[in-house]
């Protein structure tokens, strides 16, 4: 999979205003039509289109690939990192590929990563042993293993999370949140998940997006966002959660479902847990 996506686009597009639209068209043209000419895949599902893609049939391999294309892609203009994310499952049933194939539970995959644009270009994949990060070489063309072997801390010292929300967060939340204040954490919110979950496999801690009162389900779409980066993060040694129930355990019911995510440090992310428990939320 080619994740050069910002250097083979951002020559041709000018990236102010409303051509933040164009590139995530553009980013996801071309994941299509990457994982369609691979002989690989069999269907996909992307943030940009609202029904599963299906391969043409004489091109059809056994994957079937989810993905966010651009992620992050409303802060082109201001120069933030951003990324792309991606989760891979083999197709389970023996008819032609259909949705089912795609709704499948995060403890089934393949594999899972992200690609980070930023001040370097960097992938992070795990295939279900371990986590290994590769930085892009631009001088040699090619990614090269820097971060074999990636885990995340116990505790971190970092939370993460939009505090503009914080009159709409119910009270496990808002109580894990004072705590955190009480302690000095640092807060860290970049705004692109992709750049936020990098750090937070780096440098320990906790990246929450939760259900407020007004997006009571969430907001993160479950198959191409939130199962990826709990992979990891797990795969990582952290752990990941909706708050009542791990996110690989969630049973996808629809291709742009939404859920509330915790993932971190393991024990950042317990106390989480426990604090629903507490409220019997």
């Amino acid at each position: 999979m080619k994740v050069l996506i910002m250097y083979g686009m951002a020559g041709d597009v000018n990236v102010q205003g409303e051509e933040v639209k164009k590139l995530d068209v553009l980013a996801n043209d071309l994941f299509i039509n990457m994982l369609s000419s691979s002989y690989s895949t069999c269907l996909m599902v992307s943030e940009e289109n609202t029904t599963v893609i299906e391969v043409e049939k004489e091109r059809q391999g056994k994957y079937v690939v989810c993905f966010d294309p651009l992620d992050g892609s409303s802060n082109i203009d201001c120069l933030v990192s951003i990324g792309s994310i991606f989760s891979i499952y083999r197709k389970t049933t023996e008819s032609e590929p259909n949705v089912s194939d795609a709704l499948q539970p995060g403890n089934q995959l393949v594999a899972a990563g992200y690609a980070l644009y930023g001040s370097a270009t960097m992938m992070v994949i795990s295939t279900g042993n371990g986590v290994n990060g590769f930085m892009l070489d631009p001088s040699i063309g090619e990614f090269v293993l820097t971060d074999p072997s990636m885990t995340i801390k116990e505790r971190g010292k970092i939370y993460s999370l939009n505090e503009g929300y914080a009159n709409l967060w119910d009270p496990a939340v808002t109580e894990y949140v004072k705590g955190k204040k009480a302690k000095k954490a640092g807060a860290r919110y970049i705004g692109s998940m992709v750049a936020d979950v990098h750090r937070t496999i780096k440098y320990g801690g906790i990246f929450m997006y939760p259900a407020t009162s007004d997006t009571p389900k969430g907001k993160l779409r479950l198959l191409y966002e939130c199962i990826p980066m709990a992979f990891l993060v797990q795969q990582a040694g952290g752990k990941a959660t909706t708050g009542k129930m791990p996110i690989l355990d969630i049973q996808p019911t629809d291709i742009h479902q939404r859920v509330p995510i915790f993932l971190g440090s393991s024990g950042d992310v317990q106390d989480v847990i426990d604090l629903y428990k507490k409220h019997g939320l």
